[in-house]
């Protein structure tokens, strides 16, 4: 009976304090929980929101003399026009290049490369085309089981890695990982990934060219389309409420921008200030799927202003034309903690993976013409080799080392074990719960009474 009486003196108390918190002295959020009086803590949260002009119900809120409309957001001019807005407008949106297709510049306005960083650019450029050629056709011998190339938009890849900060993290699709490789993942390293051998740092858990990198901030592919992109959103939230020195990217195809998760991804961003960079690989195809039957947008730049995000096409088989877009709209994301949209026009020169024959769904011609007309690697070397950086005899001579480098890394993968089946089960809980360790006993035991089954390189 005492402690129900200490109980309810208690109750009578706190209604009392939440009587005066609740007072109409105190009507805002924080005035509730006793915060109005501490700046800091009552603009940390909303650091990035900006208050509009407050209705105020007692006023008209048009202004008969001047025809606007006060509204939340900010003022609306009236019209006597019907006018309604059209589907698109009259011209497409401008294609931002540098090179043409012979490689000289149409313009002065870009970010100047020194001739170290441009070398790095084309020889990144040629390793991810080496890499390509040669896994592909390790796939093709059975080797590995699947493998996606980038064939096409090495431009891409490169140009915009180099035009990003160590510090900037990257959030992948599956057709950068030309990103990784300017970043410092070796060739080796991406082998090791592709043969699912136990120097995989996924342990063999991934599929093929699903890489990851915590020492590169590069974080691991996912299958799924576009579900990355809220993810970057809050990690560059982050990166602005810890207020580094940095920005999120991440990439995705036009597909991707058909997706919810874009679209929320968008909002999000516009709306906090999230200082990241939406990089849209529009090469035209959804797998199978033209983007005339995805959208009837300009393309996905247009995207951008709905939502209220600076944006910028540019021409994705153009390396200077890249490298310049994006190093401004980092520019704008660190300095401003504004996102920016960079769609990128460029074309799959090669299948969508492994698992697809393109040439279903698109003349074999047309491939053919993008893939030597418009190749971005030719383009940048004509540019590099009249600015006296390179010549045929030190362009043989990468490309004949590149090779090597890549046929010596598979035969190394090829030969390390694979990771030990208990790695199916560990990283996941501190202490693995009973049923799954019921599943590790008994998959011990199928493999011992069918050896013949499952494949001897895997450890027990």
């Amino acid at each position: 009976m005492a402690m129900l009486f200490s109980k309810s003196r208690k109750l009578i108390n706190l209604k009392t304090k939440i009587g005066l918190l609740l007072s109409p002295n105190m009507t805002t959020p924080f005035g509730i929980l006793g915060l109005s009086n501490h700046p800091h803590l009552a603009s940390f949260r909303f650091e990035s929101t900006k208050a509009q002009i407050q209705l105020n119900p007692m006023h008209n809120i048009i202004d008969h003399h001047s025809q606007v409309l006060n509204f939340p957001g900010g003022e609306v001019k009236f019209t006597s026009n019907l006018n309604i807005i059209p589907e698109t407008a009259e011209e497409r949106v401008h294609c931002y290049r540098v090179l043409d297709d012979d490689g000289y510049p149409i313009t002065n306005d870009f970010a100047q490369i020194e001739e170290e960083v441009a070398l790095k650019i084309y020889t990144d450029m040629v390793t991810l085309q080496t890499m390509d050629t040669i896994f592909y056709e390790a796939q093709r011998q059975g080797r590995i089981s699947f493998y996606v190339t980038t064939l096409g938009e090495e431009a891409i890849n490169i140009a915009s890695a180099a035009a990003l900060k160590t510090d900037d993290f990257i959030f992948p699709q599956y057709r950068e990982p030309g990103v990784l490789l300017w970043r410092g993942f070796t060739i080796q390293e991406f082998a090791h990934q592709l043969f699912g051998n136990k120097n995989d740092y996924g342990k063999g858990r991934q599929m093929p060219i699903h890489y990851g990198s915590n020492k590169h901030n590069y974080i691991t592919v996912a299958s799924t389309v576009a579900t990355q992109l809220p993810h970057a959103v809050g990690a560059a939230y982050a990166l602005k409420m810890d207020a580094k020195n940095a920005c999120t990217i991440v990439y995705f195809g036009d597909g991707g921008s058909s997706t919810g998760d874009f679209h929320a991804a968008l909002n999000f961003a516009a709306v906090l200030d999230a200082p990241v960079i939406f990089f849209c690989r529009n090469n035209g195809f959804a797998i199978s799927t033209p983007v005339t039957d995805q959208f009837r947008s300009d393309g996905v730049v247009t995207k951008g202003q709905g939502y209220g995000i600076r944006s910028i096409r540019v021409d994705g088989n153009d390396a200077l034309a890249v490298f310049t877009a994006v190093q401004e709209a980092r520019k704008i994301a660190v300095n401003e903690h504004k996102p920016v949209l960079v769609e990128a026009l460029t074309y799959r020169a090669g299948h969508h993976s492994t698992s697809d024959d393109s040439t279903k769904y698109r003349p074999a011609t047309e491939i053919e013409w993008w893939r030597t007309a418009r190749d971005p690697i030719s383009r940048f070397k004509k540019w590099i080799e009249r600015e006296g950086w390179l010549n045929s005899e030190a362009e043989s001579e990468l490309r004949s080392n590149i090779r090597k480098q890549v046929l010596q890394a598979i035969q190394v993968a090829e030969k390390v074990e694979k990771p030990p089946i208990k790695d199916i089960f560990t990283d996941v809980y501190d202490v693995p719960p009973a049923n799954l360790q019921e599943q590790e006993t008994f998959i011990h035991e199928t493999i011992k009474r069918n050896p013949q089954d499952y494949p001897t390189d895997v450890p027990l």
